[in-house]
């Protein structure tokens, strides 16, 4: 039976491995993008990678207080330039991932605001980490003319097979993980770049609470971000391009997948001799180690 069972995960992992590889070929290509981005930059003493989480609210003016910014480097995500410390952090990388981002979806308009907030306010060497799979040909340059401003893909195909062949697929800089937040690959650049240490901040994933069905049997959640000014409100969750509604189980298949996604990234983590240290307060990721900023 052990056997058997051996044999068919040969074949299963054989035929995802090829999948992978074929996907590779015709969405995106083997280019080490980050790597060679990379190549010659002098990296500090560790990076701060920032979330969305609310628990940033508070810890942020902390690590501003205590000159973290000046030891270590920042990597920022999403909306976080229209934060008001955004100039006095200055993050050396910014990571965008959500295809919202660069695909047409109903917050077309606060996007553009984030891409003109970056043109006007980058007056420092930042690189730009973005899906280098981009269907509708969106053009970063055009809306980020900012010369400050580096733009540099990275893949986003996640591969389901051999340990072993994944691990070498992320260290040259072909894996992806892309497993459901922008963290993740935050996690995963910032590891191929040379950072010996990544610290996570604002990383709640406290994504259970508040989970509802409503009266018309919509999946809703209610939804907080660090940068939200007003109350939380219970909204439907829904995939953001396209729209589609999120039902139960499928938001609970993309939760296992997003969490085993942090386990595989601090085994890599470990392989490389790095440390990944969750220091948010509350946080649901149960993968690293965790040290709470005091």
């Amino acid at each position: 039976m052990k056997a058997t069972r051996t044999i068919l995960d040969f074949c299963a992992n054989t035929g995802r491995t090829l999948f992978y590889f074929a996907v590779m070929a015709v969405k995106e290509n083997f280019r080490n993008y980050i790597s060679r981005a990379g190549a010659g930059i002098t990296l500090r003493d560790g990076v701060v990678v920032m979330g969305n989480g609310p628990s940033l609210r508070e810890d942020l003016p902390r690590l501003l207080e205590r000159g973290e910014h000046l030891k270590k480097d920042f990597m920022a995500v999403n909306y976080f330039a229209e934060d008001d410390r955004f100039a006095e952090v200055k993050p050396a990388c910014y990571v965008l991932s959500d295809p919202m981002f660069f695909r047409r979806s109903g917050f077309r308009e606060r996007v553009d605001g984030l891409y003109r907030l970056l043109n006007e306010r980058v007056t420092w060497p930042m690189t730009l980490y973005v899906q280098y799979y981009n269907p509708e040909r969106f053009d970063y340059r055009r809306v980020l003319p900012n010369r400050n401003i580096r733009i540099v893909p990275f893949h986003s195909q996640v591969y389901h097979g051999f340990r072993r062949l994944e691990f070498w697929l992320f260290r040259h800089g072909l894996g992806s993980a892309n497993y459901g937040t922008v963290v993740q690959n935050c996690v995963y650049i910032a590891l191929l770049l040379g950072y010996k240490q990544v610290e996570l901040f604002g990383v709640d994933h406290t994504l259970l609470e508040g989970l509802c069905v409503d009266e018309k049997n919509r999946l809703c959640r209610r939804v907080v971000h660090y940068y939200d000014d007003r109350p939380a409100e219970v909204k439907p969750i829904c995939q953001n391009v396209p729209p589609v509604p999120y039902t139960m189980s499928v938001y609970l298949a993309e939760l296992a997948e997003l969490f085993r996604g942090h386990e595989i990234l601090n085994d890599y983590a470990r392989s490389v001799g790095a440390r990944i240290i969750n220091r948010t307060r509350g946080s649901m990721i149960d993968a690293y180690e965790r040290e709470p900023l005091a």
